[in-house]
């Protein structure tokens, strides 16, 4: 009988102790900065962390998305205005990030910002339409790290990269594929590195969801855009039929 209870209490203990490790305390202190904050993810996401206490630094395209996400958050959560594909903007919001969090450092880097057009079959497209997609979702997301990361080591904090399902399957032509996978393999070797500084790196996978970046008028109206300026031989090759069956 008395094996019966020191067995039940040894596993109670034990599961207490597991759950107290992965409950996150003093979240009042914590610092997270989160790219893409105007829409989707990064919008819901900076909501639920600013209910839950965290001082979220949300970095947002346009002022008009910035002052509508202040709206609907507490006074702890702070805007950035920045262009994850510009140089000097990411600079510039790191130092504002630097002013922010002081010796404390970044809990949390999450890297959401990303784009999904212009879409189409591969061979409906130009240079320049790949590296539409791969300067947002993986050089700019690259850029953001790499000028953040001594503030995430300082805290022993994590970096979180906002992937797809898209980044284990090709499921579509054009860039977004690629720029996911290449998510998948620089979230991988920085983990790696990072391990030894106590710093964890996670990769989100989302399937399809209902967002902005999703909105079916959107795509189609880029779908339209890439056929028009495609040449006569891939447009003769593919045809109307194909197009209006396939992509509309």
């Amino acid at each position: 009988m008395w094996l019966y209870v020191v067995g039940f209490l040894g596993l109670y203990y034990l599961l207490r102790g597991y759950w107290e490790r992965q409950v996150v305390s003093h979240l009042q202190e914590k610092y997270v900065f989160i790219t893409g904050c105007g829409s989707g993810f990064g919008n819901l996401l900076a909501r639920q962390l600013d209910v839950r206490g965290f001082k979220v630094l949300a970095a947002c395209r346009s002022e008009q998305s910035a002052t509508q996400l202040r709206s609907q958050t507490s006074e702890r959560l702070e805007t950035v205005i920045m262009d994850v594909t510009q140089t000097n903007s990411i600079v510039a919001a790191t130092q504002w990030v630097k002013e922010r969090v002081g010796d404390k450092g970044l809990w949390g880097l999450v890297n959401n910002a990303g784009t999904a057009v212009p879409t189409a079959p591969n061979e409906w497209l130009t240079k320049q339409d790949f590296v539409t997609i791969l300067d947002v979702n993986l050089l700019g997301m690259i850029e953001v790290t790499l000028n953040l990361l001594s503030l995430v080591r300082k805290a022993r904090g994590r970096v979180v990269n906002f992937s797809s399902i898209a980044g284990r399957v090709s499921l579509c032509g054009g860039g977004y594929s690629i720029s996911k996978y290449g998510v998948e393999a620089f979230s991988d070797s920085l983990r790696r590195e990072l391990y030894s500084f106590g710093v964890k790196v996670t990769v989100i996978e989302p399937g399809f969801f209902k967002t902005g970046m999703t909105c079916s008028k959107k795509v189609s109206k880029s779908i339209l855009e890439v056929w028009d300026q495609a040449c006569p031989e891939v447009k003769e090759a593919y045809g109307e039929e194909f197009l209006a069956s396939q992509w509309r």
